[in-house]
């Protein structure tokens, strides 16, 4: 049984006073675990990776792979060069982790052929399970449903983080059912699931874990009416973190609790204080 299945936490970055909050970071992990989540992504968008160094990101995953006490975590590769890429995959074979989260090159906007000879490329360079990351709203370029399904015969590409906003792409991958499908967007977990998808990397889930937890649980046993319950209950909050850039309001929401410092590297910026004021509302009830 793929390991690519529930809910997997795309880690935040903990800063404190301009460097990473090694504590918090491995604090977090923690909870997350002791919540029933199913893994971990190190060094995704929401980690801000690219406001870090690479001693800095090397450092990040050394210290959740200590903290995920065996729970699987998949790093993130990203970027535009490719040679650096594939070297960047090469290293990682050396890490004691369970795959690679890999985006589409980014700013550049390859074609088709471009994107399919990039992810094949680091397929055979890696030793680990790849997930695809089709994530258009930050790289400039969709992974078209042909590629993706291209794609999906390398023996080493197992799974997509799916970002891409199109049901009908979701859908067909879902029933193709080579590549397990793991909603990205947050606010369409529960209709990716529903329809047959595999669970999701979800930002949001760094709040109220144990709930999210459980809303794959019902849906995957075909418990819908508790899905659904469950669903409704957290809509209000997943709303409130999906509505300004993240990670800013994960990271707010994580600091009105009490967990991190809600600091983030420049160009990002902290979650507006009206809703840092409406997470604090949510997060009290």
């Amino acid at each position: 049984m793929s390991i690519f299945s529930g809910i997997w936490i795309p880690l935040v970055t903990p800063f404190k006073a301009g460097a990473v909050d090694h504590r918090a970071l491995a604090a977090l992990v923690a909870r997350c675990r002791e919540a029933g989540v199913a893994g971990f992504a190190a060094l995704g968008t929401t980690g801000e990776p690219a406001a870090m160094s690479e001693d800095e990101q090397d450092a990040v995953l050394a210290t959740i792979l200590e903290a995920a006490e065996g729970l699987p975590v998949i790093a993130g590769v990203a970027g535009n060069r490719a040679v650096a890429l594939r070297e960047r995959v090469l290293r990682l074979n050396d890490q004691p982790i369970d795959g690679l989260l890999i985006t589409a090159p980014y700013y550049i906007r390859p074609s088709q052929a471009g994107i399919l000879d990039h992810f094949s490329t680091l397929a055979d360079a890696s030793a680990k399970p790849i997930v695809l990351y089709d994530i258009p709203y930050r790289t400039g370029v969709r992974i078209e449903l042909d590629t993706l399904l291209t794609l999906a015969a390398h023996p080493r590409i197992q799974a997509i983080k799916d970002c891409a906003c199109s049901p009908e792409t979701t859908l067909a991958l879902i029933l193709d059912g080579r590549l397990q499908v793991l909603a990205g967007n947050d606010d369409a977990m529960f209709t990716s699931m529903c329809m047959g998808g595999a669970g999701a990397i979800a930002a949001t889930a760094h709040v109220r874990t144990e709930r999210f937890v459980a809303m794959h649980a019902a849906l995957a046993r075909g418990d819908l009416a508790q899905g659904r319950a469950i669903y409704h209950e957290l809509a209000p909050l997943l709303r409130a973190l999906v509505s300004e850039p993240n990670p800013a309001p994960v990271k707010a929401a994580l600091a009105v609790q009490g967990r991190i410092a809600n600091e983030l590297r420049a160009p990002m910026m902290p979650a507006s204080d009206a809703l840092t004021r409406e997470l604090a509302t949510l997060l009290a009830a």
